[in-house]
């Protein structure tokens, strides 16, 4: 866990230095810290974080496997949001989007931010493959368990 006061430092280091942002992870808290805002999002409702845990059972033609995406009949696996945010495809508003349908990703690979309560958090692929569909827009609020995106495994 990070504590406050060297979050403190780390804000003034990236306010007073010529750098944009830094992403700081230890004791298995990540933590970035940018000093361009991030593009501006559509109004939605405030994110509370997750809400409690509901037990279902997936849509015909799925299988869950537990770690935030579901297999698909055609092979391909979604990719589920796992908090309530804002969907955000690129690290800051000029800069290219993290993946783009047709883009090769390999296990850890950010496929793109989720902004919850001003915290950018990068959601990672936790399989290799080839981006197949991409399911919301940038800016886009997005639900906890809403699908992002589709993944063909390699």
């Amino acid at each position: 866990m990070l504590d406050l006061e060297f979050l403190r430092g780390l804000i003034e280091a990236v306010d007073e230095s010529g750098i944009d942002s830094i992403e700081i992870t230890r004791g298995g808290t990540s933590v970035r810290i940018s000093k361009t805002p991030p593009p501006a999002a559509a109004p939605g409702p405030p994110a509370y974080g997750p809400p409690p845990a509901v037990v279902s059972s997936p849509p015909p033609g799925t299988e869950r496997d537990g770690a935030g995406e579901a297999a698909l009949d055609d092979g391909w696996l979604e990719v589920q949001s796992p908090m309530v945010g804002t969907f955000y495809r690129a690290p800051a508003p000029e800069a290219p989007p993290y993946v783009a349908v047709g883009t090769r990703v390999s296990k850890g690979q950010t496929l793109c931010i989720l902004e919850a309560m001003k915290l950018m958090n990068e959601l990672e692929a936790e399989v290799e493959g080839i981006v197949k569909e991409i399911l919301v827009q940038n800016g886009d609020p997005v639900e906890y368990g809403q699908a992002l995106f589709r993944i063909e495994p390699a």
